[in-house]
């Protein structure tokens, strides 16, 4: 057997580990929090952190953005990866990674978890996010 080298980098890459999540990274004890914060970078405005709504399902977390969040977020030095402050931890490297596919189901555990998204969910949310940690130590909160 000839191996290529496209062959041969897909089997190398199967056999590196996916990185695992923190030891922190518990979505499932989160699922009572009200908010959590997101810090972006952006070049024109430095660093930026705000609040925003959470959602467990799946033992994942989500967070649906309107869209100055979105801009930051997408327009962060650091995109696709944001900070996260939840439950008192501090996570540096945070994907947020969209879920378009998602966004219904997420928007419908908003609705439910928060009273005030009776008036909310009628203003435009074009990112909805799986926030997706690194592998890295978490520290306590700011």
């Amino acid at each position: 057997m000839r191996w290529t080298p496209v062959v041969l980098l897909f089997t190398l890459l199967r056999s590196v580990p996916a990185a695992a999540a923190p030891a922190d990274w518990s979505p499932a004890r989160w699922g009572n929090e009200n908010t959590l914060q997101l810090t972006t970078d952006r070049p024109d405005e430095g660093a930026y952190t705000f609040p925003v709504w959470l959602v467990v399902l799946d033992d994942q977390v989500y967070v649906r953005l309107g869209g100055r969040a979105a801009d930051r977020v997408q327009k962060s030095k650091s995109a696709p990866d944001v900070g996260v402050t939840v439950a008192g931890k501090h996570f540096d490297h945070v994907r947020c990674e969209p879920a378009p596919d998602l966004a219904p189901r997420v928007a419908e555990a908003m609705a439910q978890k928060y009273w005030s998204d009776l008036i909310i969910h009628y203003f435009p949310h074009p990112l909805t996010c799986r926030l997706v940690p690194g592998n890295e130590a978490s520290a306590p909160g700011p």
